[in-house]
């Protein structure tokens, strides 16, 4: 029987011939990171049936359908398992758009210029952290952009979320009970600042006085009344090795307490499915998670490209499923034509209810596009799936200086074994008056000291 090279399942072997031999080189037909370096378009490294899901599936499901309980099992390889759950089961539904070819879409375009830039300067220490060439801390955008082991592919994720110098993201919670009602519904602000490998903020690439930091991250909720002004500050040491520092606001107590930081496996609010640890897959320091290891490799339906809603004032997001069509955001999603999966282990959590995480990361930017975790039982336990893109559609567009602002649009968050769901969604403006801000210098003073805490409890 003679085998085309090219074939429909020619992917598919050299994805498992790579796996088998311990080898991870990403891109099929070429090098990826080479393609991407050379014009920033991925088409030279992946076959069509890559490219496309119309290809893919030889017709059977393309661009604009949508993927239901009745097709879905199609396309069952390309899910993740409690996002294929969902679909089968509980009636989520997913909108096929076309692939996106070109990689400056699919971060911010300084961190994306940074990575090129610094290619092959990152290294770990002896303690196992990033550091720049010179040993001081890393310069910015992803240090290992064409990943040898699975702690590079995770430990870029580890060193900057939301990819910006700083992020304010103006949020909105829902928390819904196994029947799609909704139980819950919570509004905020979540801060970030990365006070190295700074890439757009003066100063850069470090902010003096800070060089030993890792990021200052914080949440402080603004509705509904119950929770104005409960808010937690995480502030992270460059060690990786190190847990942050934990503070929190709480109304009742009226003061700053600090908490536990390794009890990172509780929702933040009442009815919530979201961790602390759950944050952009990678919540916790690098290396109080182990044992990772590549489990996988191949092609993932994600949504990666529609995540902004511009036909909405505030940029709220439209639902769909469960009992009053409000379960599942109504997401649009494309053929990624390479994911890593990579599995980790909590293990320096010793009452983690989990024994390990699944993440699936898109080879092109190592952004984490689906995670899924297990129980001590070995159980599927609970996932988190986002929806990302730039904000720029047509004539609209959200600028982040020169270029249009890229960011996460919407989220669920999903415990598989209660039926619970939190959805999150970032929105223009929440209530008290806290609107996006992206690369703003202000960010630290207003929401990332105690004092901060103490006074926006108090607005």
């Amino acid at each position: 029987m003679h085998i085309r090279r090219y074939d429909g399942g020619y992917s598919r072997r050299h994805f498992l011939g790579q796996m088998l031999r311990g080898v991870l080189a990403t891109g099929v037909l070429m090098p990826l990171y080479k393609a991407m370096a050379a014009s920033g378009d991925i088409t030279k490294a992946y076959p069509d049936e890559l490219l496309s899901l119309d290809a893919y599936t030889h017709g059977k499901i393309k661009s604009g359908d949508l993927i239901t309980a009745d097709n879905v099992d199609l396309v069952a390889d390309l899910m993740e398992p409690a996002k294929l759950y969902q679909v089968r089961k509980l009636g989520r539904q997913l909108k096929v758009v076309p692939t996106t070819t070109d990689v400056m879409r699919l971060s911010p375009w300084e961190y994306l210029e940074a990575t090129f830039r610094n290619k092959g300067r990152a290294r770990f220490d002896a303690r196992g952290n990033v550091v720049n060439d010179d040993g001081k801390p890393w310069i910015g955008g992803s240090p290992f952009p064409d990943p040898q082991s699975a702690l590079e592919v995770f430990a870029g994720q580890t060193m900057s979320w939301g990819r910006h110098d700083a992020s304010l993201y103006a949020f909105k919670e829902y928390d819904l009970d196994p029947d799609g009602s909704l139980a819950y519904r919570y509004e905020g602000a979540w801060a970030e600042l990365s006070p190295i490998a700074r890439v757009s903020m003066d100063p850069k690439p470090y902010w003096p006085g800070h060089e030993d930091k890792l990021r200052y991250q914080s949440i402080v909720f603004t509705a509904p009344n119950d929770f104005l002004g409960t808010s937690y500050l995480n502030i992270w040491d460059y060690d990786q090795n190190t847990f942050p520092e934990l503070y929190g606001y709480i109304p009742a107590f009226k003061r700053i307490r600090q908490f536990p930081t390794d009890q990172r496996f509780e929702p933040l609010v009442p009815g919530g499915s979201l961790y602390l640890s759950d944050a952009w897959a990678a919540g916790d320091p690098l290396h109080t998670w182990g044992n990772y290891t590549i489990v996988g490799r191949g092609p993932l339906l994600a949504g990666i490209s529609g995540g902004w809603n511009p036909g909405h004032p505030n940029w709220e997001h439209s639902t769909h499923g469960g009992k009053d069509g409000q379960m599942f955001w109504d997401t649009e999603v494309e053929l990624v034509p390479e994911t890593i999966i990579v599995d980790a282990e909590p293990v320096k959590f010793p009452r983690a209810p989990v024994a390990k995480k699944r993440v699936w990361f898109d080879a092109r930017t190592l952004l984490p596009v689906a995670m899924v975790s297990y129980d001590r039982r070995g159980d599927v336990f609970r996932s988190f799936d986002g929806a990302y893109g730039l904000y720029e559609a047509g004539e609209k567009s959200v600028m982040d200086g020169a270029h249009p602002y890229w960011s996460w649009g919407h989220v669920h968050a999903f415990d598989v074994q209660t039926g619970r769901m939190t959805r999150l969604e970032q929105v223009k403006e929440v209530s008290g008056g806290h609107q996006m801000l992206v690369n703003n210098p202000d960010t630290y003073e207003r929401y990332l000291t105690k004092n901060a805490l103490t006074r926006l409890a108090r607005s």
